[in-house]
């Protein structure tokens, strides 16, 4: 069924904007090999890229630096699909909405009579994208509201421990690029404190970034909607409802970033238009700071885009301020000697 829409660009933009989406010792553990001190970033190739993003953590985290900046002020901030995993065939929360909404489908008759639901359950991406922002809405709301933040994150965690990215044939919490791997430890080795800031749902996002990245829930930022408090038989519960409180995309970062975090970043990593708002956030006016890009160039080991993706991830104008801003731009293709752990 995921193979339907792998062509479906304008819906899954459209979703984009409006998804809802230990200890730390283990989760660097999982998140990837441990730093290794003569090269923290061995899945890099040796390069301009790769020099520029050490030499920037060096001389912030250098005492006696005129760039050194004091640990609390240490915030590194990434987008998460396209910058910490793929987002093709379709943003991986679109597709765990699409096969929630088949998987529930026979416990729901109601649905029949629902054009864009059927739709979902044929796989008829034309038909959904068709009913516009109102239809993609109502898939989230049906598989993401309605239920306890306990169940919604029992069904994230049952589909994860079952669903299997169509191209890869990984579990999807697997794809995790191991260069940004790497790029993570070595941030937290030099005590910067690592966010996520995406426009999935933040519900979505936390159930897994801690085992896959090391971030905890916490240092997740995303789209959310309205919970509201009740006891149910004595027991206090959150209850998601469908009604968008924040949409974390576009300038919606800056303001995630604002409300959450409470402090600018000095690094932004992102992969799309989506993430310039972040990017000029972080850098303009701003430090010492920088901003990165990762530019999707390699069809072989992953996937090639750039203004016309099949999904999400349009990169134009954030490629083409790079060089005014003094964006680092990587090059998939030509900057990583790997994309994905062995």
């Amino acid at each position: 069924m995921i193979g339907s829409f792998q062509a479906v660009r304008p819906w899954a933009e459209v979703l984009r904007a409006c998804m809802l989406g230990i200890c730390l010792a283990f989760g660097m553990a999982t998140a990837g090999r441990a730093e290794d001190d003569s090269d923290p970033l061995p899945s890099w190739n040796d390069g301009e890229v790769k020099q520029a993003v050490l030499e920037f953590v060096k001389r912030v985290t250098t005492e006696g630096s005129p760039d050194y900046v004091a640990p609390a002020a240490r915030i590194a901030v990434f987008d998460n699909d396209g910058t910490l995993w793929p987002e093709n065939p379709l943003p991986f929360q679109l597709i765990f909405a699409l096969d929630e909404i088949r998987r529930l489908s026979p416990e729901h008759p109601e649905w029949q009579d629902n054009a864009t639901i059927q739709a979902a359950i044929r796989g008829d991406a034309g038909a959904i994208a068709r009913s516009g922002l109102e239809g993609l809405a109502e898939i989230i709301a049906v598989t993401h509201s309605g239920m306890t933040v306990e169940d919604f994150n029992a069904r994230v965690k049952e589909w994860l421990d079952r669903a299997r990215h169509p191209r890869f044939q990984r579990p999807f919490q697997d794809l995790g690029y191991q260069p940004m791997k790497e790029l993570l430890n070595h941030l937290r080795a030099k005590e910067f404190k690592v966010f996520i800031v995406s426009g999935g749902g933040i519900d979505f996002m936390r159930v897994w970034t801690e085992q896959a990245y090391g971030i905890p829930p916490e240092q997740v930022i995303g789209s959310y909607a309205k919970v509201r408090y009740q006891l149910q038989d004595g027991h206090p519960k959150l209850i998601k409802e469908a009604a968008i409180e924040l949409v974390d995309d576009k300038a919606g970062k800056p303001a995630g970033i604002h409300r959450f975090i409470g402090r600018k970043p000095i690094l932004c990593v992102g992969n799309s238009d989506g993430d310039q708002a972040m990017l000029e956030w972080t850098t303009i006016d701003h430090s010492p700071s920088l901003g990165v890009i990762l530019h999707h160039t390699d069809d072989e080991r992953e996937y090639a885009y750039d203004r016309e993706p099949k999904s999400s991830g349009k990169l134009i104008e954030s490629l083409e301020a790079a060089s005014q801003r003094g964006w680092v731009v990587i090059d998939m293709k030509k900057d990583w000697n790997r994309v994905f752990s062995e």
